[in-house]
This record gives C-alpha cells, structure tokens and sequence, in this order.
C-alpha cells in the first residue's frame, strides 16, 4: 500500500486530506505521484493525520507510486490552480527578490549614491523602512500578513537599484536588511527553500558591503533551517563562521551575544551539555552591553530571550527539572504575560508540554499543550505548530489516554504548509 492506498482505506479524497493538512490538493497529488516528497515538518502532520508513525510513512513513500489513481478530471498538475492566491503571491515575491540579488550584484560609484538626493529609494529611505517594518513583524500576530508589505517593498529596491539611485554600500546593507526580512517571513510558514536562499542572497550582499554583523545574523539565521531540519552538525559550521565574522563586526553590538545563544542550541542538538553551558554563558554578557546594543531591526537579541532559551537547550539535553524551572521564568516576564509576542510564548508552552511528555504527566502536556495550539491558531505561526508537531513524538504510550489522542488530533488540524 502506497501514501495514495493509505488515504483511500482511511476514506480520504485528496481534496480532504488537502483541508485537514492546510495545503493544495495538487501537494497531495504531487506527493503521491512521487513528484515531489512532503518536508520534515509535513511528514510529521501527515504521520499523524493517517495515524501512523514517522517510520510507516517513510514506508509508504518508498511504495510505488499511484500515478493515475485519481478518477479523469482530478489528476494532480505541477501548478497551482489560478485560485491559489497565497501561491501566486509567493512566486510574485520570489521572482522580485531573484530581481533584488541579480540588480545588486552591479554596484555604481559613491557618487551616484549621493546624487539621488531626497528621492525616494535612496539608502535613507529605505533604512527607516525597513526599520518601520521590523517593527510591524514583531507586533504581528500573523507573521505572514507582512508578507505583501515587504513584497512591495522590494519593488521598491528594485525599482531604485534599476534607476542607480545609490546602489552604495549604503544601499546594499539596506537591501541584505530587507532579504533577512523575507526570510524571516518564509521561515515563519515553514517554506524552508525560500528562506534558505533569503538568507543566502543577504549574506553575500552584506558580503559586498563589507557590513560583517549583518553578514553574521544572514548566517545565524541559515543556521535556523539547518537546525529545524536537524542537521545541528552543519548549523554548527555555519555558525563557527557566524562567530568569527561576528569578531570583526562592531563589539557594541550584541551580535556575538546572538552567535553564542544560537550556538548553544546546535550544541544542545549534538548532545554536548559543557559546550551549551559555555555558549550559553558567553551569550549572558549581551547583558554587560549598552542599552542601545540591538538595532531593532535585523538584531534584536537583547538578552529578554535568555531564560525561554536557556529552558529549551535544557530540555533537548534531558535536564527537565532545569527545562521547566527556567521555562516556567521565562513564562512570566512582562514581554510574554502582556501578549506581546504570541509565537515567543507558544513556543514556551510547547516546551513546558514537552517536558510533561517525557515524565508521562499527561495532566502538564494537555494542559500547555492545549494553550500552546490556541496561541498557534491566534497567530497562524507555523513555527508554534512545528514545535508542537515535534511534541506529537513524545506521546509514547499516552497515545492511549483519549485527551492525548484529542490533543495530537488538535495539533494535526493546525495550518502548516
């Protein structure tokens, strides 16, 4: 029995696998044709979806493909129908941030830089707007919704780059800004692909701006994909590189603060507890800086993270009383008590559920667990819900206690494309 065989005995139409899973039906088509293969975070979903493990679905998606399966008039297409709005706006997107990278490998003189004067799309401009728009991204609860406002955005960059209105370093670290930006947005949805080549294009921009904290956060944020994906090994190299372009960059800024935190966890994820605990204590000094050490913008690390982080290294290391205790502090500092952030206060409760998984409290995992998926439909963040997927691995044999089982069904109709 093959991905198609198991949905069809499960009594599923692709268009109702499609709905629960929160992706087009054509994405279960090419799944199943063996077009295309679901992303880890998917796998998980559609593990739980079809009620089996990790393991049988890998078996499934190694049978023989059901190319032909669907009735005449259903066969599943390489293209998004004309309806998909969400599709059609990401490869509008990408085709304008592909544009951004290829105009900004041309960079003019100094000179044309400064005769743009006041006009609008000089590097000026777009630093308060890219400023402004960190700002909206942060408050948002929707991280997606600032998708087309950054799209226009880098119309905008284009449009200024084509014109050599100020194609100056000026203009490069504004244009490596707004890149991470669009990453940060694809990483939120769980489109891993484009935020990887997000980050790409910002780190060899900040590259030829010589600008090298912006360069190490390009980094650090690639890091973040490698590791949503596991491969704690390779996020490691990436942020070795981070660590020491970070040395070279501005000591006031709290970038190596941010390199060290971020290495704590890829340590963490290779099980090496002194090296976490090192890194975690060279991240801690971000709080012997200025106030003014972050930029609000591309930086943020400001050390208000420490705690909800520090609980997270615990538990991927197995110290739940240290997980929790740190988790629980987290839980109840100001930023997260008043709302401020939903995604940051989802992911704590994920993890305070996680740790009641590996004791085998149900009470502890349904209780955050259920708080955590209100916190993921309020703010459609598919990080909450990938974490909280995660989480679907350590039920073990709750899976028999019924509010287990509606906590994982909970969980499996959350939106992660």
């Amino acid at each position: 029995m093959g991905l198609a065989g198991r949905r069809r005995a499960l009594g599923y139409s692709q268009e109702e696998l499609a709905e629960l899973l929160g992706v087009d039906r054509t994405t279960v088509g090419r799944w199943e044709s063996g077009k295309v293969e679901p992303q880890p975070p998917q796998r998980r979903r559609l593990a739980t979806t079809l009620g089996i493990s990790l393991q049988e679905l890998e078996d499934l998606l190694a049978q023989p493909r059901a190319a032909g399966f669907e009735a005449p008039g259903k066969q599943c297409s390489d293209h998004p129908t004309a309806g998909d709005l969400d599709e059609m706006i990401r490869r509008e997107f990408l085709r304008i941030l592909t544009i951004s990278g290829a105009l900004s490998s041309f960079p003019l003189d100094d000179a044309d830089a400064l005769s743009g004067g006041a006009a609008r799309g000089t590097p000026a401009d777009f630093e308060l707007m890219n400023a402004h728009l960190w700002q909206v991204y942060r408050l948002a609860r929707s991280k997606g919704s600032v998708y087309t406002i950054i799209r226009d955005q880098l119309t905008t960059l284009n449009e200024a780059l084509s014109a050599g209105r100020g194609n100056s370093r000026l203009l490069l670290s504004a244009a490596a800004d707004l890149f991470q930006m669009a990453g940060e947005v694809a990483f939120d949805s769980n489109r891993y692909a484009d935020a990887a080549a997000s980050y790409t294009l910002a780190a060899s921009v900040s590259k030829d701006a010589d600008a090298y904290d912006l360069w190490a956060c390009a980094l650090v944020r690639h890091a973040y994909v490698d590791m949503s994906e596991q491969r704690y090994g390779q996020a490691a190299q990436m942020l070795d590189a981070a660590e020491r372009l970070a040395g070279r960059g501005n000591s006031s800024l709290s970038t190596r603060q941010w390199v060290a935190s971020v290495q704590a966890e890829a340590y963490a994820g290779l099980g090496d507890l002194s090296a976490c605990e090192h890194a975690l204590d060279r991240a801690e000094k971000v709080r012997d800086l200025a106030s003014d050490s972050t930029n609000g913008g591309w930086l943020r690390f400001d050390g208000t993270r420490l705690a909800e982080e520090r609980g997270a290294r615990y538990l991927k290391l197995g110290r739940l009383d240290a997980a929790e205790e740190t988790l629980n502090s987290a839980l109840h500092q100001a930023v997260l008590l008043s709302g401020q952030s939903y995604r940051r206060k989802g992911v704590v409760l994920a993890d305070l559920a996680a740790v009641g998984a590996r004791r085998r409290d149900p009470e502890q995992l349904i209780a955050y667990g259920w708080q955590a998926i209100h916190l993921a439909r309020a703010s459609s963040s598919g990080y909450i819900a990938r974490r909280l997927l995660a989480l679907c691995d350590e039920f073990g044999p709750m899976r028999n206690d019924r509010r287990v089982a509606e906590l994982g069904a909970g969980i499996a109709m959350l939106n992660t494309p």
